[in-house]
């Protein structure tokens, strides 16, 4: 089998390494547009021709990368070596992050991880890293019935219904102890550095925090959580899921990310500064960083809250009228859990509380850092931050706060218009990315819905 590369004897060395191990089977993984991991696998013997670029698949296959064309050029999947990891519950298999290549040379033009990198470079070259830290939420569930069949979503923890919210319930996290236990244990196994983990505020639903890093790595780690949260799930017989609202009257999962620049050349946080006139101790860069977020913010939705469901959400209120803490609004503030923009007083990072669990991490990634280096390089004004609760859905001309997009529409619209956007995303990415947005919504607004019958029905 030919290789984009030459192989590399040291890998001869690896491979035999991790065979002694009781390795067999070394993964080479990447994601489509929504996230999704993907993967070609080989015997570990195979392991340096892999890394050599030996595995070739047919890109349109994949959800977000358009039609099939009989006539496509192959794509090669190269593994990233430093991004090893042995499953720490299966150790037969080896995982690895990979790029995608077109026809083996070039980057190709949808691969996530490519596009998240070409921004790092944009960093770099104004002087900065990106650091990336990600509280993920995800509810886990029973996909039995009672009778039997599956899709019934039985929650793994019940509270009987505690109000506001079962939030941090202490019988909630000791119910699902065994499963914990064997999910914390293999991100520990991974080197994550679980700081904390949590019941959240809907029944079965938990919080896991862990270090930050730079955002490349945090975005690989996120990629490899979904496969062993969901892997360590059915082994216990459950299900877990990064839908952002599967249910009504609970709160939604979302993904907040806590961005940070640093310098380049000394590793120094430049988001902080004693001198600042706000008397908030930020810095004029993360001001900038901010009005930049709060500019694109209605494009940015579309890769943030990418789905039909994440505007579910984004709704200041839950449907029994109690807040659900969950942004509407394009706004920042201290301590504010409200806007979208939380500037917390514990960390030197401005917290994006919109981001839910349905986002792609490398896609949204690139795309916040680009806005935010949009506000520095135009040397941008965010304006004064907000410091009440944003719980109304109507507008009040009095704060600087604007509604963020209602649904998929708006957003996917602000998204086709966004010359940001033009510049962070290939051309044919953003063309097939729209395309696939406006199809989800039509497929969902042609929907008629047991809502709609139960309200019209028969009073019409």
């Amino acid at each position: 089998m030919d290789t984009v590369n030459a192989v590399e004897p040291a890998h001869r060395e690896i491979a035999e390494a991790l065979g002694r191990q009781g390795v067999k089977y070394a993964m080479s993984s990447w994601i489509d547009v929504h996230g999704r991991p993907k993967t070609k696998v080989v015997p570990i013997e195979r392991l340096p021709e892999m890394l050599a670029g030996s595995e070739r698949f047919t890109p349109r296959g994949i959800t977000g990368f358009g039609a099939m064309d009989p006539h496509e050029e192959e794509s090669v999947a190269l593994p990233d070596l430093a991004t090893l990891r042995q499953l720490s519950w299966d150790k037969r298999f080896v995982w690895m992050a990979a790029d995608l290549l077109l026809g083996g040379t070039t980057a190709h033009d949808q691969c996530p991880r490519s596009i998240l990198k070409a921004q790092l470079g944009r960093a770099r070259e104004l002087g900065f890293d990106f650091k990336l830290g990600v509280e993920t939420e995800v509810f886990v569930f029973d996909p039995a019935q009672p009778g039997g069949g599956t899709g019934y979503l039985n929650p793994l923890a019940r509270t009987g219904g505690l109000k506001p919210s079962p939030a941090y319930d202490a019988e909630a996290t000791l119910d699902a102890a065994g499963f914990l236990d064997d999910f914390v244990s293999a991100l520990q196994d991974s080197d994550f550095g679980v700081f904390s983990f949590d019941h959240e505020g809907g029944d079965g639903q938990y919080e896991f925090d862990f270090a930050y890093d730079d955002a490349l790595e945090m975005a690989d780690r996120i990629t490899y959580f979904r496969v062993m949260i969901r892997q360590i799930a059915k082994r216990h017989g459950l299900a877990a899921t990064f839908m952002p609202k599967p249910y009504t009257e609970a709160w939604g999962s979302g993904h907040h990310y806590n961005m940070s620049l640093v310098s380049s050349s000394t590793g120094n946080n430049v988001m902080c500064d004693a001198a600042d006139p706000r008397g908030l101790g930020w810095s004029p860069t993360a001001y900038q960083f901010i009005a930049g977020l709060m500019r694109h913010a209605d494009a940015l939705a579309a890769v943030v809250t990418p789905t039909v469901n994440s505007y579910k959400r984004l709704n200041p209120r839950l449907a029994d009228g109690t807040a659900s803490w969950a942004p509407a609004w394009s706004a920042y503030g201290v301590q504010n859990r409200s806007c979208m923009l939380r500037l917390p007083k514990n960390r030197p990072a401005i917290e994006n509380r919109a981001v839910d669990s349905a986002a792609n991490t490398y896609l949204a990634a690139a795309f916040l850092l680009a806005a935010g280096l949009d506000g520095l390089e135009h040397a941008r004004d965010p304006g004064d931050p907000v410091d009440v609760a944003l719980t109304d859905t109507r507008p009040n001309p009095t704060l600087n706060a604007v509604r963020l997009p209602r649904n998929l529409l708006e957003a996917t619209e602000a998204f086709a218009h966004s010359e940001l956007a033009g510049r962070v995303f290939p051309k044919r990415f953003v063309s097939e990315y729209v395309d696939m947005k406006y199809a989800e919504w039509d497929s969902y607004h042609s929907t008629v819905t047991d809502w709609e019958r139960d309200r019209y029905l028969y009073s019409l």
